[in-house]
Formats: C-alpha cells, sequence, structure tokens
C-alpha cells in the first residue's frame, strides 16, 4: 500500500516518538523509564499556561520542551477519585476512599480487580517506585496516621513507596503540615490556613520528599531495570504553607481581579467551601473581604513556586543521571482549586476552576516540542498513552484514548471529558459543559460566550442537551 505524503509524516512522527531509544553501546533497544510527578491541588495557574503573574520558571521550562495540554481535565474534583482514574485508567467511585475500596476487592476478588498502572509496568520488568502523595495517602498506607503496613492503598503497585515524615512524624501529620514539625490537631479550627515561615526547603514536608525523590532517582537511573518513579508533592494543598522566600517572589506583584466571583444562581455544585473555612481565618472571609482573599492568593502562589522549585530540582537530577534521554516524564495537576470563582474557595465542585488542571508530558523524539494544545483531553487519557510512549502493549480493560494524536501534531481534536462528585456528573467538550444532578436538575453553559459558566442556558438549548446526556451514557459504559 503506497503511503500519501500526510500518512508518511504521521508514520514517520510515529516512529520517532515511540521508538525504544538505543544505549549507544549495542543495536539491542533499551526500554524508556517514566518519571511522573504528581502535584497536589494544582490549578493551571503557571506562566507558560498564560498567569503572566506566577513565578514557575521550571514547569515553564518543562513544557517549552514538552507537550501543555491546556484543556486538561480530571474526572472528578477531589484527590482520591482523581488518582483512581489516573492509577487505574478507569471511571471509579466519587470519594476519597476509592482506592481503599479497590484494595478491599482485590484481597476480596483478587481476579476481578484489573492491574493498576504501576503495577502494569512493574509485571513488564519494570522497577515501580512511589515518594510522596501519589495515591490518595502520601505513601500509600491506610490506618489511624496512614503508615499500616498491613492496609496497602494499591496492592502489587510498587516495589518501594516511600513517605519520608521527619517532625512530623507520620504521613497524616505531613499532609497538613506546616513548618518545623507542626500537625494538624482534631481541632483545625486552631490551626493556620496559611503561614510562611522563615528558612529553607526542608523545614516544610515537600522538601522531605523532594530529597528523597532525588536519592530515588539517582538510585534507579544507575541500575539496569527500567523504572516508573512517581514522586507526589503535597503544596499547593492546604494549609498554604512555604518558605517566606518564595512568598518574598509575590511582594510587589500585581494579581489579577477574580474573575466571575458571584454565587451562582440557581441548582450547581456551588458549596460553602467547607475544607478552607475549617482553618483558623483569624475571623476572616475572603468572599467579603478582599485584602485576606489577596492574601490568600499570595500565599497559594507562594507554594505553588515553592513546589515549582523542586520540579526543577528532579528534572535538573534527570538530567544529571543521563536518563533524561530515554525517560517519560510527565508532569500532572491532580485537579484545579477555586481562588474565589463561583464564590468558592476550594476545590469539590464541577465548574471548571475544580476540573481544569494541568499536563505536560515530555517524550523522547516529540516532534514541535514548546507549542501547547487547546485539544480537551482527560486524565483517564494517561494510562494508554504512556503505555504507547514507552513502547509496552497496552491492556484491554482501559476506558480512556490515548494522546498520542495530540503528541504528534498539536492542533489533532481532542474528545469530551467525563467528571462527576457526589450527586452530580458533567461532560465537557471543545464548546460547552453539561452536568446533570441527581435530581433531574441540569446546568448547560456556553464555552464559545462570554458568558461562559455564569449563565445556564439549558431551557435554550434542549437538543444540545440531549446530545450531551447520551453522550454521558455512552462513556459510563
Amino acid at each position: 500500500m503506497r503511503l500519501n505524503a500526510p500518512r508518511m509524516v504521521a508514520f514517520v512522527l510515529a516512529v520517532a516518538i515511540m521508538a525504544p531509544a538505543s544505549t549507544g553501546k549495542s543495536d539491542e533497544p533499551k526500554a524508556k523509564n517514566v518519571l511522573l510527578i504528581c502535584i497536589d491541588d494544582l490549578r493551571p495557574e503557571l506562566a507558560s499556561f498564560g498567569a503572566s503573574h506566577i513565578k514557575s520558571p521550571n514547569i515553564d521550562k518543562l513544557a517549552a520542551s514538552g507537550r501543555a495540554f491546556h484543556r486538561h481535565y480530571v474526572n472528578s474534583p477531589s484527590c482520591g477519585p482523581s488518582r483512581y482514574t489516573l492509577l487505574t485508567g478507569r471511571y471509579g467511585p466519587a470519594d476519597n476512599g476509592a482506592l481503599f475500596k479497590r484494595s478491599k476487592k482485590v484481597q476480596l476478588e483478587p481476579n476481578s480487580v484489573s492491574p493498576s498502572m504501576p503495577e502494569w509496568f512493574r509485571q513488564r520488568g519494570y522497577t515501580t517506585v512511589s515518594v510522596g502523595k501519589v495515591s490518595h495517602h502520601p505513601g500509600g498506607r491506610g490506618g489511624g496516621n496512614w503508615n499500616d503496613e498491613s492496609n496497602i492503598e494499591i496492592p502489587g503497585a510498587w516495589d518501594r513507596h516511600l513517605m519520608p515524615v521527619g517532625d512530623w512524624k507520620h504521613p497524616r501529620g505531613a499532609m497538613h503540615g506546616l513548618s518545623h514539625g507542626k500537625t494538624r490537631g482534631k481541632d483545625s479550627k486552631k490551626y493556620a490556613v496559611f503561614e510562611a515561615s522563615e528558612g529553607d526547603d526542608p523545614i516544610y514536608p515537600d522538601g522531605l520528599i523532594a530529597s528523597q525523590g532525588l536519592n530515588e532517582l539517582e538510585t534507579l537511573a544507575k541500575a539496569d531495570k527500567p523504572f516508573f518513579l512517581a514522586i507526589g508533592l503535597l503544596k499547593p494543598h492546604l494549609p498554604f504553607g512555604a518558605p517566606k522566600k518564595y512568598l518574598d517572589l509575590y511582594k510587589d506583584v500585581k494579581l489579577p481581579p477574580i474573575p466571575h466571583p458571584n454565587k451562582p444562581i440557581g441548582k450547581t455544585t456551588w458549596h460553602v467551601s467547607g475544607e478552607f473555612m475549617r482553618y483558623n481565618r483569624w475571623g476572616k472571609d475572603p468572599r467579603n473581604d478582599a485584602a485576606f482573599a489577596e492574601n490568600v492568593r499570595r500565599h497559594y502562589a507562594a507554594c505553588v513556586s515553592y513546589a515549582d522549585k523542586h520540579v526543577g530540582d528532579i528534572l535538573k537530577k534527570l538530567a544529571e543521571t543521563g536518563a533524561a534521554k530515554n525517560t517519560i516524564v510527565i508532569l500532572w495537576g491532580d485537579h484545579g482549586w477555586h481562588l474565589g470563582e463561583h464564590s468558592i474557595w476550594g476545590k469539590h465542585s464541577l465548574f471548571e476552576e475544580s476540573l481544569r488542571a494541568p499536563l505536560i508530558i515530555r517524550c523522547p523524539g516529540l516532534t514541535n516540542a514548546g507549542k501547547p494544545t487547546d485539544a480537551v483531553v482527560q486524565s483517564l487519557d494517561l494510562f494508554p498513552t504512556i503505555c504507547e510512549l514507552a513502547g509496552i502493549e497496552k491492556p484491554d480493560f482501559l476506558q480512556g484514548q490515548s494522546l498520542i494524536p495530540q503528541l504528534h501534531e498539536p492542533d489533532a481534536p481532542g474528545h469530551s471529558a467525563l467528571a462527576y462528585r457526589g450527586g452530580a456528573t458533567t461532560i465537557r467538550t471543545s464548546t460547552h459543559r453539561l452536568t446533570i444532578h441527581k435530581n433531574g436538575q441540569i446546568e448547560l453553559y456556553d464555552h464559545s460566550a462570554p458568558a461562559g459558566e455564569t449563565e445556564n442556558i439549558a431551557d435554550r438549548e434542549p437538543d444540545v442537551v440531549s446530545r450531551l446526556q447520551n453522550e454521558i451514557r455512552v462513556m459510563r459504559k
């Protein structure tokens, strides 16, 4: 069969991206490594995603050498269920116990549960290591302090699943840790919602996570086996704590105004920002205190820059080991975060701000590096994509679609993204968002119109509603 010019170009690009790299010592191909960097509560407010006021040089550098997905959507606006879809390649429960529910099923009915992504790679000869928060619990264990060795969140996934805790004593303490070992107790109202202490990176838990990740990366790069290394950073998750030098970056920075800051009218997934409001806010509420709202936003930005510094250290170490030329790098935010949009301070909604998150993929042989894509994609798509890039078989149980077309050509079209939380399901297309509540109420927003997600047009567009309802049914099968 003769290939025309466009098909020939596509074929050559596919070979360039997916062909295993040579070791330089023989003609035997070397399997590609995988480095997955997960960042908690990171909204796509980065310089490389259009937010010029944010100091994120290392993530921006990664975007300049890879493919940034500007319309990547997670499948649930909470840590646990979002990480479930990333790590299993399947839609799942909508609560933070999603992976632990799967774990119990593995124990009771092992043959009824498909392998997780790290387990799939482990079964194919990879050394798999996680450091920090990759699944819902940092370190991947349950129990009262999240360190129970008999209660594993993703059985069979990791050769090593690590969580350095330092002065925070246990993973639960580190998850919500402030500087110098301060740990949130049962009464979180006494615990500051933000902080910026003087000191170096290890005075907050992410400094320890990043350091452990660098050690693991150096060890894995020296080994003969390919590796799948996942490093999960905690910030900018609440409470917003980072060394003061990162807050100082924003001392003279003018923040843009909060778009559509009013509480929406009618039935929506708006909520009272309970996760945020349970902390000590010194009697202040960002919903009616503009100065306090700006202070919150600056501390969030400081946490983003703190995370960005660790990303830079990780990528620098990867280059120093010599493994960068043969490693697929994925930077993934587990969901977005409202900073006052729709009068929400937090996640857990089915609005754009909760569901849109950063995604960057850098892989050997990538063409048009640095050019972002506006294709609508979802986290569910990463499992098949990473398999293809690594040159290993894709399992047949996956529900996502490979992102190889967008890696070949950034202008390639995407596909609809599905998401859910308790009581509601939403679908995002390139032009619309439809949200259906269990009580039958419907939200429809037109993203091609200036009003966006501030004007519910469901009553005016019944044909669009019907079409998208049917698409949801097909996707959930």
